[in-house]
Order: C-alpha cells, then sequence, then structure tokens
C-alpha cells in the first residue's frame, strides 16, 4: 500500500509491463484521475472531462432529476415573489407542478413497453462455414431443382438433401428468407438462451428501466458487467452521477482510456473487499474526513462509517515479445520473453513483438492518502475476432453528448418549467386577492322609512330582508314632502373578480406547456391526453408516430446499452466455462430438457458471435403489416395459414419480404391450378365425348337385347299361361270329380237315411201292431170296453204320444 498527497498528471504509457505493474504507477493513475475530477471543485468549476468536474456534473444530474420528479427547490420562486425578500403578505402554496414528470413517464414507459429479442450470430470461421455449406447445399438442390426431380421420375432415384426435400424450396428468394428466418445453429440457440437466462438471474429488466429513467432524464445511461468465481457473470447498474471517465465526444464512449464510480462503502465492507488493511489503517481512515470534504455540497450529512471509495479500469498496452529460436533439426520453436528482451542479432533466433490492449483496475480512497489495489485486470473481455483490443466493464451512452456535455429531455424543458411554476404561484396571487360582491347601505334612506306597524326598521332588520327575501323598502320623499335621495337605502357593490387576469394567466400556461411540447416532440396524440374529436384516427396516429420519432435516439441509446451488455456476457462466457463450479452453475440454470444446448456449452468459448436485437414492431408498424396482409387476403392472393405466419414474424422488413414471396407463389400455385383445370376440363370433354360414342354402342346392344329378352319373355309368358291354363283346367276336373264324388256320397247317404226310416217306420208299425194286438185279446179276454186307440195314442204317456 502506498500514500499519496499530491495531485498529478497520468504518468508515460511507454515503460515496460513490469513498471506498469507496479503500486507506484498505479498510484499516479489513481492521482490524476482524482485531480481531474475532484480539484479546486470549492471554486464551482474544476479541470473534469465534461469541464464541471465531480461535483458540478452530480448536482446538475441532482437537479435534473428533481425536475423530473417535481422536487425541484423552489428557492427561486420566493425570490421572483418576495419584495425584498419579504414573504410576509404571501400565503401560498409552493409545492411545484409536477409536469416534467409526466413527460418523462410517458417517454419512459413506452420505451419500457419496446420488447425485443436476443438474436446471436455466430461469426467465427467454422460456424461461417457451416452455415456456408448449408446454403450452397440447399442452393444447389433449388437451382437444379428440375433436373432432379426429372431423375426422380424417371429413374426413382432421390438426389436432394433430406433437409431440402423437407422444406421444400422453390427460389433463391425464399432460400434467402429461410436463412434469415429459420435456419439457426444449435451453438447460436445456446448462446441465445445462455445470455437470456444470465439476464433473468441479474434482473436485468429493472436494470434496463433505470438506465432508460436516467436517459430520459439526465441524458446519460451506465451499465456495468463483470465476472468473479462465485456468482459468475453480473450486470449492475452505473449510476451516472458517480461516474468519471476521460474526456470524449463520442456518444457511445467507445473511446475511453479510463472509467470509474464512486461508492459509498461503510467500513465493514471495505475490509472484506480489502483484508490486507491493517487495524491501524482502518483507524486512520474512519477517523480521516474525507467523507464530509467531498461531499458536503450535495449530502447534507456526513456519515463517517462510510467511506468515498474510487473504484476505476485504465486502459493502456503490453508488448507481447516472442523469440523464435531455431533447433539443430531445422524446427522452430517459439518462447515469450518479458518486453525487455532486447538480445544482439543472432543467426539462431529472432525477436518479433506485437502490442496488444490491457486493463488495470485499481481502487482509491478519495480524500484520503491511501491507495487499496492496483493490478492487471483479471478474466479481461477481448472480442475473439480481434485479441488485440480490449473492452471496458462499463458501458456507457449519452445520445446527445457533444464536446463533452451531455444533453437531455429535462435539460430542455427545465425554463419552461419554471415559468409554469411560476405562473401558477401567480394565478394562486391573483385567486387570493379576489374580493366578493358587497352591498351599500344608506343609513340616511333608512330612518325615513316607517313600517307602520311600530317596528324598528334598523340596518340589520334591512339586511335581513334583504338577503332573505330580496326585497328592499324605501321612500323616494322624505317626510318633509322632498325628493329621498336615498330611496334605495341598500345596493349591491359589483367588486372586480380579476378574471381577465386568470384568463391571461390560464393562457400563459397553455402556452408554456405548448412549448415544452414543442421543444420535445410529446404532442398530445403521444399519450391521447385530449385527443381532437374531429381529428381521423390515421391522423391521430401519424401525430403520434411523429412524437415517437422525436425521442427514436433515446430508444436507440437503450438498446446500444442492451446490446453492449449481452456482447460483454457473451465475451464473458469463456471465463465461467473455464471453472468448474460456474460451469456447473451454467448447465444446471439452463434447461435440461435441451440437451442440444448443454452439449454445445462445451465448445461455447471456441466461438465468436455478434449480437443483435430485434425490436418489436410499435402499432403504426404493425398497422401497415396487417393492412397489406388484409389487402392480399381479399385479393386472394395469400391464404390464412400465410397471414398467420406473417403476423408471428416480429421484424417489419422480413416480414414483407415473406408477404411478396407468398403472394408470388400463391400466385404461380393459381395458375398451376387453373391450368391444370383447363387439361382436366379438355381431358373430361374428351372422355364424355369417348362415354357418349360408347353410351350409344351401348344402348344399341342394349335395345337389341331388350328386344330379344321381350319375345323371349312372351314366349315364357304364354308357356308359362298355358301351363297354368292346364293346371288350372287340371285343378277344376280335380275340383268337380271331388264334388261329384261328395254329391253321390251325398244322394247314397239320403238314400241309406231314407231305407232306414222306412225300416224303422215298419218295425214301430210292426210293434204298434202288435201291442193293440196283445191289447185287444187283453180286451176279450177280460170283456172290457173297446179300447180307442187314436184317442190313447193323443193321451200323454202312451207310445204314440210319445213318438
Amino acid at each position: 500500500m502506498q500514500i499519496t498527497t499530491n495531485y498529478s498528471a497520468f504518468p508515460n504509457q511507454v515503460v515496460p509491463a513490469a513498471e506498469k505493474a507496479t503500486f507506484e504507477y498505479g498510484l499516479k493513475v489513481a492521482q490524476a484521475i482524482e485531480g481531474e475530477w475532484f480539484r479546486n471543485y470549492r471554486g464551482g468549476l474544476g479541470s473534469g472531462a465534461q469541464g464541471g468536474g465531480y461535483a458540478v456534473n452530480f448536482n446538475a444530474y441532482h437537479t435534473l432529476r428533481l425536475y423530473a420528479r417535481g422536487e425541484q427547490p423552489i428557492q427561486k420562486y420566493k425570490d421572483e415573489l418576495s419584495i425584498n425578500g419579504d414573504l410576509s403578505y404571501l400565503n401560498l402554496d409552493w409545492q411545484p407542478v409536477p409536469i416534467v414528470a409526466k413527460f418523462v413517464d410517458i417517454v419512459v414507459n413506452g420505451m419500457s413497453q419496446r420488447h425485443f429479442d436476443i438474436k446471436a450470430f455466430a461469426v467465427d470461421p467454422e460456424s461461417t462455414n457451416k452455415r456456408t455449406r448449408y446454403a450452397q447445399e440447399l442452393m444447389r438442390d433449388v437451382e437444379q431443382r428440375e433436373m432432379f426431380e426429372q431423375l426422380k421420375n424417371e429413374l426413382g432415384v432421390e438426389v436432394r438433401s433430406p433437409e431440402s426435400k423437407k422444406l421444400g424450396l422453390e427460389s433463391p428468394e425464399e432460400l434467402e428468407l429461410h436463412l434469415q428466418l429459420d435456419f439457426k445453429q444449435s451453438v447460436e440457440i445456446a448462446e441465445e438462451e445462455l445470455i437470456n437466462n444470465i439476464l433473468d438471474k441479474n434482473k436485468f429488466d429493472l436494470i434496463r428501466r433505470r438506465f432508460t429513467y436516467d436517459l430520459v432524464t439526465i441524458g446519460i445511461g451506465a451499465a456495468k458487467t463483470s465476472w468473479n468465481k462465485a456468482e459468475g457473470i453480473v450486470v449492475d447498474y452505473v449510476d451516472p452521477a458517480n461516474l468519471v471517465y476521460s474526456y470524449t465526444a463520442d456518444p457511445n464512449f467507445e473511446d475511453l482510456y479510463y472509467v470509474g464510480e464512486v461508492k459509498a462503502v461503510t467500513l465493514e465492507d471495505l475490509k472484506m473487499q480489502f483484508p490486507h488493511l491493517t487495524d491501524e489503517e482502518m483507524e486512520l481512515i474512519q477517523q480521516y474526513r474525507g467523507n464530509e470534504e467531498y461531499l458536503r455540497n450535495w449530502s447534507g450529512r456526513n456519515d463517517n462509517n462510510t467511506v468515498q471509495v474510487l473504484y476505476f479500469e485504465y486502459k493502456t498496452y503490453h508488448d507481447q515479445v516472442f523469440k523464435i529460436k531455431e533447433t539443430n533439426t531445422g524446427l522452430q520453436k517459439v518462447l515469450e520473453k518479458p518486453d525487455t528482451f532486447n538480445p544482439p542479432e543472432n543467426d539462431n533466433f529472432q525477436r518479433i513483438s506485437r502490442s496488444i490492449e490491457v486493463l488495470y483496475s485499481g481502487a482509491k480512497i478519495l480524500g484520503h492518502p491511501l491507495m487499496l489495489e492496483w493490478q492487471l485486470a483479471k478474466n479481461m473481455t477481448r472480442p475473439i475476432a480481434n485479441t488485440n483490443k480490449v473492452r471496458m466493464n462499463y458501458t456507457v451512452c449519452a445520445p446527445r453528448l457533444y464536446k463533452g456535455r451531455v444533453q437531455s429531455l429535462v435539460s430542455r424543458v427545465t425554463g419552461f418549467a419554471d415559468m409554469i411554476q411560476l405562473t401558477h404561484l401567480k394565478l394562486q396571487q391573483v385567486m387570493s386577492r379576489m374580493v366578493p360582491d358587497g352591498v351599500y347601505l344608506d343609513m340616511d334612506g333608512l330612518a325615513e322609512v316607517d313600517l307602520g306597524n311600530g317596528t324598528n326598521y334598523n340596518p340589520a332588520e334591512a339586511l335581513n330582508m334583504y338577503f332573505q327575501t330580496g326585497s328592499i323598502v324605501g321612500r323616494s320623499m322624505t317626510q318633509d314632502g322632498e325628493m329621498n335621495h336615498g330611496k334605495v337605502p341598500i345596493q349591491e357593490l359589483q367588486s372586480s373578480s380579476g378574471g381577465a387576469k386568470i384568463q391571461s394567466l390560464i393562457q400563459t400556461y397553455q402556452y408554456y406547456l405548448q412549448m415544452i411540447r414543442d421543444v420535445t416532440g410529446l404532442n398530445e396524440a403521444r399519450d391521447g391526453s385530449t385527443p381532437d374529436k374531429n381529428a381521423l384516427v390515421g391522423i391521430q396516429k401519424l401525430a403520434a408516430a411523429n412524437s415517437n420519432t422525436a425521442t427514436r435516439h433515446l430508444l436507440q441509446g437503450m438498446l446500444y446499452l442492451t446490446s453492449r451488455v449481452c456482447e460483454n456476457i457473451t465475451l464473458r462466457v469463456g471465463d465461467s466455462l473455464d471453472y468448474p463450479f460456474t460451469k456447473q452453475a451454467l448447465q444446471d440454470s439452463l434447461s435440461r430438457y435441451n440437451t442440444a444446448t448443454l452439449e454445445e456449452l462445451k465448445n461455447l468459448n471456441i466461438h465468436d458471435f455478434g449480437i443483435y436485437l430485434e425490436l418489436t414492431p410499435d402499432e403504426e408498424e404493425k398497422q401497415v403489416l396487417e393492412q397489406n396482409i388484409q389487402i392480399a387476403l381479399q385479393g386472394g392472393q395469400i391464404d390464412l395459414e400465410d397471414a398467420i405466419d406473417l403476423r408471428e414474424i416480429s421484424n417489419i422488413k422480413l416480414a414483407n419480404q415473406m408477404l411478396k414471396q407468398r403472394r408470388k407463389k400463391k400466385q404461380q400455385k393459381d395458375q398451376q391450378i387453373a391450368q391444370q383445370n383447363i387439361q382436366a376440363q379438355a381431358q373430361a370433354n374428351a372422355e364424355t365425348a369417348q362415354k357418349a360414342a360408347m353410351a350409344e354402342v351401348q344402348k344399341s346392344q342394349a335395345l337389341a337385347e331388350t328386344t330379344m329378352q321381350i319375345e323371349q319373355g312372351k314366349a315364357q309368358l304364354e308357356l308359362a299361361r298355358m301351363e297354368q291354363a292346364a293346371q288350372i283346367t287340371n285343378q277344376q276336373m280335380d275340383q268337380k270329380f271331388q264334388y261329384d264324388m261328395q254329391l253321390k256320397q251325398m244322394d247314397l247317404q239320403e238314400i241309406a237315411t231314407r231305407e232306414k226310416f222306412i225300416e224303422d217306420r215298419k218295425d214301430e208299425r210292426t210293434r204298434l201292431e202288435g201291442t193293440q194286438q196283445s191289447q185287444m185279446i187283453q180286451q176279450r179276454d177280460t170283456r172290457t170296453p173297446a179300447i180307442d186307440f187314436e184317442a190313447q195314442a193323443d193321451a200323454p204317456g202312451t207310445p204314440e204320444s210319445l213318438e
């Protein structure tokens, strides 16, 4: 550890690397930085990179942030309205009108809503060759597509590659779109997934919102990308008010040779970061009041438990020297030597060298004679395509930087915001001086009035009657009969309302508000606060688009910071892959289901990537694309599936190119379908004629066959009729025979019955005769009267009667 008390210029860079690595060299660098940014600040101006020093920048940024929050100091307004410093007669609300905050929120929130996709494009030789071979293979299949199809049709041999067969590309334009939209190497997918994962782990969305707010408010934004063994790749927000950097006129700060920031570090954190500090040194640091010396102008407090530490990076160069020695066998052996190696010429070896950029990192307590750290930076960020260059860990952007001076959106409107605040205060002052309307009471006029009921018409009674009923009692003549000049004892007084002044102040307020809109480009259509009811929707959107154009540089600054952070992450992936702990952490954080990504991580550090952001289109761009899609759909130039694919493309240029390709392809397809329809119609007509002729022949044949079948049918019917007639005749003869047999049987049965009846009657007569003879014999024997056989026959119970 070294002690410094004097400020000095930057040390000589044309010295050996061993001298640059010494603590004394780093001490001189720290002294020079501290001298540029913190010397002579008591006078208000320093020799810092922006001509105002650290304190001036801090105060300027602090003031702009207060304006952006609507919390700017009000002393200037009090000085404007006071009379010789006297404000005793004013009772005003001094709270600033937060008009600037509205415009800041509109821009910041609008930029934060713009989403983007991070795209990684491998530019190393291996990836480039792989992409070239893939494109050449597909181009060959596209150019020789007709010949390959003919070979397949004639010989049945498939010559095209499986990928080309799957894609079905038919033109070089379709191939170009495929390479831009769909083709992505596995190493590029791995890199994109890795970048998104690291950004999510570091909560980069919150960091992006913070430096976006800085770009709008103070005109400059910054972020820092670092690496350590414990956390891997770390992305931090950097407050531009704490930045120190070398002079630059580049808005992207690409030509810096030193950059750093001032941080308030507690004593315990300081001991953790620099454990080599002894107790005596810590005691000395705590007693030294450097914190108060450097921050009293803007802090308003002094905390002896914290110290202000300057962390910085310094870019210089090293000479890499190599000794090429020729062995006895004729081979050459390369040995790395220090840059002081300069032997005399020799036939057995030669000296070659190159210069490369290097970074040194240092830390120093501001206002304290102790230097904390100076060392060659570990894990320097180098583009693989250019290993001679080195990148700073800090990424800074100021879109409106000119000769070291930063301009912001808020700095343009602070004067108008002050006038709006003064107008607001004047409006309060006018309103406070306004007097309500009163009445004039003529006491002499009341004295001449007699109500006639004994009631005194005094001033109180007159005012009550006036305010309650609006009526007034008066006399035109006095009691002496003279003209009464106070015949209207109560008259209303019209006081000055101050309406003209209020209207004038409101117009002034609107004027300065419009001036803010004019100088920022944030018109009413940007936030839709006061849309014109008579304006068409297209005009309103056009005005909003013009407003977006006015703040396009801020959006580009935000995208630049984001892309540089992603590039630094890409360049530091190799550091994480070189250590087992951080490598395992990366693998665990990625999707385990994407095995291809995990495999590509093994070789990720040998690839070089170009990072770009694909910004999602805004509403106006989407509307133009959707209009083109609707026109193509209504004209039948594309299908619904094509429209769905087009809406999923975030790049408007590529979407329009695909739209043109799909329209062309649909047109060709429709032409092919039309030709196929014509051929099919002609073939259908020929087939119809052929079918008609064949139908005629078939008709004649069918007619002859039908006639023959009819004749055969007739013969068969006649034969069937004759057979049926014979069958009927036979049936009739059989039936007649049966009837005759039945009649014969009936006749025979009748004869038999009759004969039987005759015989039965004969037997009855014989029996009756026998009975009668017996009775007659009995009558003769008994000598009874003669028997009347007729009467006996009629008598009941006799055999004759029973019969």
